[in-house]
């Protein structure tokens, strides 16, 4: 690994001060695994009565949710020993195999279709979701894009309709799933990486202005879409319709109340609360262990993104713009889902299918979320390396 330029040593002291850096690798790695326990017993309560009336198993799902956090750790551990350089060669080859599988999902036959929705492939025990790699695909490809083309990005309408371009093609195919929330993850969370590159403003707000218009339009199109918009805007009045996830999901969080009913006490996971293990997982930890308890998981999100944007901050000192903008991304995506999805469960925003990283279950989610932590990991890693072969302790340098 290159040593550090001493003027780049010596404008980045004085940037990276911070004292709370000594641990970030330590922090992250608590909020993430903190995350994936809580999650792991809240969904093993919340699918418990599913799993026995569908299997006769009350531990089905939380089996093989154990399995799937395993093979994430394993991916995990394969990711982090890789050069977060070569990443960057790969990300054209990542997003172009995500792309050829969302063509390949929609084929009948060989994508499998579950409540209306082809967004699947059924392998053996285990459903692949190709939008989940297309998520982190996007995310190496347009930090490696803006590495390469930053000037282009912040100067001319032409970089910035390159991404503009891949994203749209992207967009496309996963609304003809349909998969109305990975498209809104994926756009916002590119769209921020553009923004924090900086991208000239007016084309920013023009292209904003433009998903916001197109949103409209395919909510107004669609009439699921419309109608889950109405039933989010009065969930009461469609309480035995398209408002009933969201009017018991409100029912399970009130009980709740300060301290919860308890690990396994939830009432609305008794068939009452559909994908209770999945998207709705949030509602049930909030019955289950309280507004105390949603508060901590809130607050173990929030540990955990400004400890990933910090990773980015010391990155982007040290003159890793690759290591960086990922960072970034990665924190974008991964604090956007879950934003999504707690405002979906609190009736903030209408319901779409989103799960809570680190905790809904769910195979290609697990592994995807598990990878993108790793990805946060090997970054800090590099990053103290590089300050160790610039003669600079860590200790001192994070002082």
């Amino acid at each position: 690994m290159n040593a550090i330029h001493p003027s780049l040593l010596k404008e980045s002291r004085k940037k990276i001060v911070p004292r709370q850096l000594a641990n970030t690798d330590h922090l992250v790695l608590f909020a993430a695994l903190a995350l994936l326990i809580i999650g792991w017993l809240v969904m093993t309560s919340a699918s418990i009565y599913n799993a026995e009336r569908l299997y006769q198993n009350p531990f089905h799902f939380s089996i093989r949710q154990a399995i799937y956090i395993a093979l994430g750790g394993m991916l995990g551990v394969c990711v982090f020993v890789v050069p977060i350089k070569e990443w960057s060669r790969l990300s054209t080859p990542i997003i172009l195999l995500g792309t050829l599988l969302l063509c390949l999902v929609l084929i009948p036959g060989v994508g499998s279709e579950i409540n209306g929705s082809r967004r699947w492939f059924r392998l053996g025990f285990f459903n692949v979701q190709p939008s989940e790699l297309v998520k982190l695909g996007t995310i190496l490809y347009m930090a490696s894009y803006l590495v390469r083309r930053q000037q282009q990005v912040r100067e001319s309408v032409q970089g910035f309709l390159v991404p503009v371009g891949v994203l749209s093609i992207i967009g496309t195919l996963l609304l003809a799933e349909p998969d109305f929330g990975a498209t809104v993850v994926i756009f916002a969370t590119a769209m921020g990486m553009l923004f924090l590159v900086g991208v000239r403003l007016t084309y920013f707000l023009t292209f904003v202005t433009a998903i916001v218009v197109m949103m409209a339009i395919l909510i107004v199109t669609a009439s699921y879409r419309l109608a889950r918009f109405v039933s989010f805007m009065d969930p009461w009045a469609e309480r035995f319709g398209n408002g009933y996830q969201l009017v018991h999901s409100l029912i399970g969080i009130a009980r709740g109340e300060w301290f919860g009913l308890g690990i396994g006490a939830s009432i609305q996971k008794l068939h009452f609360l559909p994908e209770a293990h999945t998207d709705f997982v949030f509602a049930i930890l909030s019955e289950e262990m309280g507004a105390l308890g949603a508060l901590a998981v809130i607050g173990l999100f929030g540990l955990f993104l400004w400890r990933a944007f910090q990773i980015g901050q010391v990155s982007e000192d040290l003159g890793q713009k690759f290591s960086a903008y990922l960072a970034y991304g990665l924190s974008l995506c991964i604090g956007l889902q879950a934003l999504i999805n707690i405002g979906v469960n609190t009736g903030v925003l209408p319901t779409k299918g989103i799960t809570l990283p680190l905790m809904s279950y769910g195979g290609s989610s697990m592994l995807v979320s598990m990878v993108m932590v790793a990805f946060l990991i090997r970054i800090d890693w590099e990053n103290r390396q590089l300050i160790k072969n610039g003669q600079m302790p860590i200790r001192e340098k994070y002082r």
